[in-house]
């Protein structure tokens, strides 16, 4: 059988501080905005982010699912990392350079780059 992952959410306590912040990361528009679950399409995977409280849901937040975000090269990667909270400060992993930032959410994101 095949699968193929094409989508993911983060819990958000605040949606549009949520939205802001990605897309500001992002340099993109919401695709689909709504109180509840609102979507990015970022070349045709889908990242969502969900309101967890509006659901009566429980959340903890922290580091046990960590999205990775790739960016062209190492200088975005460097303008990224001076606006936001740095987890695990930049380094050099194999080809990537790799750093851990956090949302306005609390949640951590690794954000990378290709060396070279």
């Amino acid at each position: 059988m095949r699968c193929c992952l094409k989508s993911l959410y983060l819990c958000v306590e605040d949606m549009e501080r949520a939205i802001c912040f990605y897309e500001d990361l992002f340099e993109q528009s919401v695709t689909l905005k709504d109180d509840i679950y609102s979507v990015f399409d970022i070349h045709g995977f889908r990242l969502g982010l969900f309101a967890y409280r509006k659901m009566n849901e429980k959340h903890l937040y922290g580091n046990n699912c960590l999205p990775s975000i790739e960016f062209d090269n190492l200088e975005l990667l460097k303008k990224i990392i001076d606006n936001h909270q740095v987890v695990f400060p930049l380094t050099k992993i194999h080809d990537n350079w790799v750093c851990e930032i956090k949302d306005s959410e609390g949640n951590c994101i690794e954000i990378t780059a290709p060396v070279g």
